[in-house]
């Protein structure tokens, strides 16, 4: 009995010890994440320091016009929306990879991304638009319009069906392809800029970024999050299989169905907005589980935060590769995401199959 009840005690220590270690690893995250916020409205042709764009960000009026509109239209805007759709991809790919029970799954995998390049392209292209959208919006709306179609028609196929997890990486890569095709012949037929805007806002950029959108996108991650945490222990339990989570009583199939639609509207929105960024929504999920381990409620706020820092520091890469030059950011988080990518599935040895 002793010997029982001093087990049981390391065992309770050990989660304990095992808890802060967890939480102290957020909370450094944070910290680095504020440190590449500062340095990403730092970096730029303009050579603010930290010191004058803390006085412009909390004494706007104080400062010189052109600082203020640099920091406050440029400078903050970028940043700001480079931590919120690293946040919502981190977020996504981390619960996508949980339900689909595989570990090389991604929000794109969905044919969201694609679907969103379609709706684009008709805008670009086409000028086939939503009634009523002002000309500001078009492009953002018609992408989150198909991208959110496309995940609607996947939950509805999904459900008539009662397609397993198999049928819905396939049904997904099967709408990918399908867009793909309608966007390559939406290329075919565009005049010459009209396939140049088309060709770099599938390229992903944050220059399109402002603070209507920020609001957007802000909003929808302050009602997702919660919903994805409340979900944690469901989500944790479903990692041991369905049959288990079935067995703690857990609705494995209004679970998986449920969160399919979260991880679609934060992707949709996050594509509509600064368009394809790859890679974020695959890496994030494999970096917090190494740190955070499989227990969602550290790995989902980990995978959160870890996308938000890697797209923060893809904004920064950005604008250092080429002095002068402000690189595509979805050209960046590819170059990086392509190698890591590939050590993931080496180092897998044999267990992504």
């Amino acid at each position: 009995m002793a010997t029982a009840l001093l087990i049981a005690n390391d065992n309770v220590r050990s989660y304990q010890r095992l808890t802060r270690r967890r939480i102290g690893g957020l909370m450094l995250v944070c910290m680095l994440i504020a440190a590449a916020l500062l340095f990403d409205c730092r970096t730029g042709p303009s050579g603010l320091t930290v010191p004058a764009i803390l006085h412009a960000v909390f004494y706007p009026r104080a400062v010189a016009p052109d600082i203020a509109v640099i920091v406050w239209q440029i400078r903050l805007p970028y940043a700001v929306m480079a931590l919120l759709v690293g946040a919502a991809l981190g977020l996504s790919g981390a619960e996508v990879q949980t339900i689909l029970n595989n570990p090389l799954a991604s929000p794109y995998t969905l044919g969201v991304s694609a679907a969103a390049a379609f709706g684009a392209s008709l805008a670009i292209v086409a000028n086939i638009t939503i009634p009523g959208v002002t000309q500001t919006w078009v492009i953002s709306a018609n992408a989150f319009a198909f991208a959110l179609l496309s995940a609607l028609l996947l939950d509805t196929v999904a459900r008539w069906r009662g397609m397993s997890t198999a049928g819905v990486v396939l049904m997904g890569i099967s709408l990918v392809f399908s867009f793909h095709a309608l966007v390559a012949l939406m290329q075919f037929i565009a005049s010459a800029d009209a396939l140049q805007g088309l060709v770099f806002w599938t390229l992903g950029s944050l220059a399109r970024s402002d603070w209507t959108k920020i609001g957007v996108l802000a909003a929808a991650l302050a009602v997702a999050l919660p919903m994805s945490f409340a979900n944690a222990s469901r989500l944790t339990a479903l990692r041991l299989g369905e049959d288990r989570a079935a067995s703690f009583g857990i609705d494995v199939r209004r679970l998986r169905l449920g969160t399919l639609l979260r991880v679609a509207v934060l992707t949709a929105l996050a594509v509509s907005f600064v368009g394809t960024i790859g890679f974020v929504g695959l890496i994030a999920p494999h970096v917090a589980r190494a740190l955070f381990g499989e227990d969602h409620r550290f790995y989902l706020p980990g995978s959160a935060l870890t996308g938000a820092l890697m797209m923060s520091l893809a904004s920064i890469a950005s604008k250092l590769i080429i002095p002068g030059v402000l690189i595509p950011v979805g050209i960046v988080t590819a170059l990086v995401g392509i190698p890591l990518f590939l050590g993931i599935v080496i180092s897998s040895h044999g267990e992504l199959g």
